[in-house]
């Protein structure tokens, strides 16, 4: 130890998603090499595995002049910062450096755990749980009081898409999956079939993996068209349906529901002709045949024809 160094301050920052005492090992070392290892918040999570560990912490908050005087003689101080990441005692470091009057110890910043990606998906498991609880418009909803906001929603994240944007495209997506956490957390609650978000995500995990054979199994696939058709086979078996029209729901709008259908048929090798009949209906339905035919969605060709008769409409105004 050199009496006449400034010491060294070592900011370790934790991340509330990731399990206490999984600390990376640059962060064990610190810890260990310390000669003091202090933390402000006496119920931080790290505390019980750091001790447990072997490191002696101080529950205590000092000042950054305070700090600095601690490191004085070589001394290396590591900081297990809280939540907020300590902004007062680095604000206050940062004052001190500027006064040019100190002469500063080194200052490492060591984050001892990353999120890893989807982590912030945790976040809103538990904002979500709160809201419920304590919200008395959320606490009070069902999964039919909210399934009118799916389908808005859904409907906005397609205009997002259609219109390319990336801001509200991120909006929307995100406005998608508080309805997907909200009915899982509404469904929790359900005295006879309870399941959570983990059950949901699961249940997507194990079918995603069961549906690519040729991602996670022995299968092989190199074009698009096949690896739709490993999607098909495996769906069938999965569903053993006695229909192709099964699953295919009823209540979407007309044009992608005709569209479907025909996929439906097309994509089992039935050769189906739209039945003839007087009126719109027929022909709409004749038309989004022909279109699921040659490629093109007819919703998303309805909807782009329709943007240009809303500005054929405003040009007019104007």
């Amino acid at each position: 130890m050199n009496a006449s160094s400034p010491g060294r301050i070592v900011l370790l920052t934790t991340s509330h998603r990731v399990a206490p005492g999984l600390l990376s090992w640059p962060a064990w070392q610190a810890l260990h090499a310390a000669d003091r290892v202090l933390c402000a918040d006496g119920t931080h999570p790290q505390l019980p595995y750091l001790r447990e560990a072997g490191v002696p912490v101080d529950e205590s908050a000092p000042s950054a002049e305070e700090l600095v005087d601690a490191c004085a003689g070589g001394r290396t101080v590591t900081v297990v910062a809280t939540g907020e990441g300590e902004p007062r005692l680095t604000d206050g470091l940062a004052r001190l450096a500027g006064s040019g009057r100190v002469q500063m110890p080194d200052l490492e910043l060591l984050p001892a755990s990353y999120d890893l990606p989807g982590a912030r998906l945790l976040d809103l498991v538990q904002v979500m749980d709160r809201i419920r609880a304590e919200c008395p418009w959320s606490s009070q909803q069902t999964h039919k009081g909210l399934a009118k906001y799916g389908i808005e929603e859904a409907y906005e994240l397609v205009e997002a898409i259609e219109e390319g944007d990336r801001h509200e495209l991120r909006e929307e997506l995100g406005d998608v999956l508080l309805q997907v956490v909200f009915h899982a957390r509404i469904a929790e609650e359900d005295e006879d079939e309870p399941f959570s978000i983990d059950d949901v995500a699961g249940g997507i995990v194990t079918k995603l993996i069961h549906r690519h054979p040729h991602v996670f199994g022995d299968e092989t696939a190199s074009t698009p068209e096949e690896v739709k058709e490993h999607w098909l086979r495996t769906k069938a078996v999965e569903k053993q349906r006695t229909s192709v029209t099964e699953g295919v729901p009823l209540g979407q709008p007309g044009l992608a529901l005709a569209a479907k259908l025909a996929s439906r048929a097309r994509t089992a090798g039935l050769e189906v002709p739209p039945p003839q009949g007087e009126g719109v209906g027929y022909e709409l339905l004749a038309m989004a045949v022909r279109a699921e035919a040659e490629g093109v969605d007819p919703e998303a060709a309805l909807r782009a024809a329709a943007r240009a008769y809303r500005d054929a409409i405003r040009a007019s105004e104007s």
